[in-house]
């Protein structure tokens, strides 16, 4: 008997992991299939093209949305571009190797950015703005080129909420990455179907897959970027405030623009009063009102 239950134990043990990775693969393919629901990110027909660096990111976004392919009630391609950007060390074989494996259409773009961004920016500076200007005027025209009609990128929610710190910090602005845009040219539409993804579910799916990451070499080294700056402030919030990452992405869906401080959201001007009751008006001289969890946050803040 005791040998039957240790035997039984053990098969338990050895099989969590299985479990474990179920439940993760589960978590992003809901968290990516209801953000393409709620913002209408892929239609009936569309060809998609995933922009695939070689990070945990694009891996798992690419992974995703090769599942859902399979499994969604509409019928849309998937194919991957990677932007060889000739940046000294990168193993350009690993990226076409892998997708030949998997049978993805895929497409290599080959152009020497990398000289223009070390010419361009003086040693010590951030790279990252020139960068990713670069970047991305390459895709677009790619894009255009293979007939794609959305452009995928693998950012996620922890990406979206580090640009609206990193906008209201440093370009006193309240905006982030939106979930799906037009291109300023008005001829492309880019999604990000990993809004809703928490980025240590898509660093452990990365681990899981075993997806053979790309370090990026030109950007990803420079402790000094204002975006690592503003990564482990939020880390640290977390560590301290379990739950706090998931209530300011929340907000990011709940704006009430009329108490806020943007005159062309709202016609401040114009307000009269009406001798009406308005149930989302002035309450000036309430107290706030805030769940259990964010007074108890709020709590632990003041104290520290």
């Amino acid at each position: 008997m005791n040998a039957h239950l240790e035997t039984s134990l053990t098969a338990r043990q050895l099989d969590k992991p299985r479990r474990e990775a179920n439940k993760l693969a589960k978590r992003l393919r809901r968290n990516v299939g209801q953000a393409i629901a709620d913002f209408n990110m892929i239609e009936d027909g569309d060809r998609i093209m995933v922009c695939l660096s070689g990070g945990k990111d694009s891996f798992g976004l690419l992974d995703i949305l090769l599942y859902l392919r399979e499994h969604a009630p509409i019928k849309f391609e998937v194919f991957a571009v990677n932007l060889d950007q000739k940046q000294p060390g990168f193993p350009a074989e690993v990226l076409p190797n892998y997708l030949r494996e998997l049978g993805v259409p895929f497409h290599i773009e080959d152009q020497d950015t990398y000289s223009i961004v070390k010419r361009v920016v003086p040693e010590g500076k951030t790279t990252c703005a020139l960068c990713s200007r670069l970047r991305r005027g390459v895709l677009y025209r790619v894009a255009g080129e293979l007939g794609a009609t959305k452009i995928a990128l693998g950012h996620h929610r922890d990406d979206i909420l580090e640009t609206l710190f990193l906008n209201m910090f440093f370009a006193g602005k309240l905006k982030a990455m939106p979930p799906k845009l037009v291109t300023d040219d008005g001829k492309h539409i880019v999604i990000r179907p990993l809004a809703y993804c928490r980025e240590k579910d898509l660093a452990a799916w990365a681990e899981e897959r075993r997806f053979p990451i790309i370090p990026c070499d030109l950007c990803g080294s420079q402790p000094q970027l204002q975006r690592q700056q503003v990564k482990q402030m939020l880390q640290d919030w977390e560590r301290r405030f379990p739950g706090r990452i998931e209530s300011l992405f929340r907000s990011m869906q709940n704006v009430i623009p009329s108490h806020l401080a943007d005159k062309r959201l709202y016609d401040f001007a114009v307000l009269q009063q009406t001798g009406q009751p308005n149930p989302d008006g002035d309450r000036a001289f309430d107290s706030e009102e805030f769940s259990n969890s964010a007074e108890a946050c709020a709590s632990a803040f003041y104290a520290s």
